[in-house]
C-alpha cells in the first residue's frame, strides 16, 4: 500500500527573494518570473512596502505607477501578469535589490510566520482576486497621485492585501480592507475639510 503523496508548501517569499542574486543588476523580467503564479501578490508588496515609510517627494507616484499596472490586470480578472518586452528588460541596480533584500526581506518574514491559508471565501476565488484587483486598484490610483503624507495607508492596505493573496490568507485581506476603509474615511475627511476651509476663504474674499 503506497503513502498518500503529501502537498510541498510553496516556497516562501522572502526565500525566493534571498536566493535572488543581489551583486549584480537584475531585470523585471527576471523577477517576475521568480514569484511565478504569485507574481501578482508578490510584486504589489515589493512596490507598495517602500511607500509606508518616509520616502523622498516623487517616490510614490514612481513606485505607484506599477502597482497601478499591475493592480488594473488583477481587476480584470488576468491569471498571468503580463508586462511589455521592454519593461520586462529594465533592469533594477543591484543597489536597490540589495537594499529591498535587507530591509524589506526581515518585515516579510515575520509576517509569513502568522500567514497561513484560510478563509478562502475572501481569496480563493475569481471575484475574491476581483474585488482584492479593484480596491487596491483605486488606492494606487490615489498612491500615484501627487497628494502629501497620504502615501502612508493606501501603502498599508495594498501590502496587507498583497500578502494575502500570494499567502492565500482571507484574515491578511480583510486586514487590508479595514485599513482601506481607514484610508476612505481619512480622504472623506480631508476633503470635507478642504471644501469648507474654500467656501470660507470665498465668503470672506467676497464679504459674505
Amino acid at each position: 500500500m503506497t503513502e498518500p503523496e503529501t502537498e510541498v508548501p510553496p516556497r516562501r517569499l522572502s526565500d525566493i527573494v534571498n536566493s535572488l542574486d543581489t551583486q549584480q543588476d537584475l531585470t523585471i523580467g527576471t523577477l517576475v518570473d521568480a514569484f511565478g503564479e504569485r507574481a501578482f501578490g508578490a510584486l504589489m508588496f515589493v512596490f507598495a512596502v517602500p511607500n509606508i515609510v518616509p520616502t523622498p517627494p516623487g517616490t510614490s507616484a514612481v513606485l505607484g505607477l506599477p502597482l497601478v499596472i499591475l493592480t488594473f490586470q488583477l481587476m480584470i480578472g488576468r491569471q498571468a501578469l503580463w508586462l511589455p518586452e521592454a519593461i520586462r528588460r529594465r533592469s533594477i541596480k543591484a543597489s536597490m535589490v540589495a537594499s529591498f533584500a535587507t530591509r524589506a526581506v526581515p518585515v516579510m518574514a515575520r509576517f509569513e510566520k502568522i500567514l497561513k491559508p484560510r478563509l478562502s471565501l475572501f481569496v480563493n476565488s475569481d471575484p475574491a482576486e476581483r474585488l482584492i484587483g479593484i480596491i487596491a486598484f483605486l488606492l494606487a490610483v490615489v498612491l500615484f497621485l501627487p497628494i502629501p503624507f497620504l502615501n502612508i495607508l493606501p501603502a498599508a492596505a495594498i501590502a496587507c492585501m498583497a500578502l494575502g493573496l500570494a499567502e492565500r490568507d482571507g484574515l491578511a485581506v480583510l486586514a487590508g480592507y479595514a485599513v482601506a476603509a481607514g484610508c476612505a474615511v481619512l480622504m472623506m475627511a480631508i476633503s470635507t475639510a478642504l471644501v469648507a476651509a474654500a467656501r470660507t476663504f470665498f465668503n470672506v474674499l467676497l464679504g459674505g
